[in-house]
């Protein structure tokens, strides 16, 4: 549990330094465009934040739910995946990291439906 609401707390605070350095660092330096793709990945590394919260909460109630730990880590590797592509993509205009991004939001997606299950079978 603690682990990831550790995790979670490390993401949502790279989250709002990432965000801060795209409004205020990358502005004018990258296209419009490019710095929506750095937004997204800002707004859907928060979001993942939080479901790593998600993830602490409910192993304090399910401490030996490896659907639960698995859909954490695989949140963490959605995270790298998905933003990481999503910001090294905004920086160095390699358009081929855009085929990363879909693998980090099946693993959130996939994240997502284990916690569901846990949920499910075990409160």
């Amino acid at each position: 549990m603690k682990v990831f609401f550790i995790l979670g707390c490390i993401s949502a605070f790279l989250s709002v330094a990432l965000g801060a350095f795209g409004a205020h660092g990358l502005e004018g330096r990258v296209s419009a465009k490019m710095l929506e793709v750095w937004k997204t990945g800002v707004t859907y590394q928060m979001f993942h934040a939080v479901g790593l919260f998600v993830v602490a909460f409910l192993l304090a109630k399910l401490p030996d739910s490896s659907l639960t730990t698995a859909a954490g880590w695989i949140m963490v590797a959605g995270t790298v995946l998905f933003s990481g592509s999503l910001y090294v993509l905004s920086v160095s205009g390699i358009k081929v990291l855009g085929a990363i991004t879909p693998l980090g939001g099946v693993a959130f997606l996939t994240a997502w439906v284990l916690l569901a299950i846990a949920a499910v079978k075990g409160l």
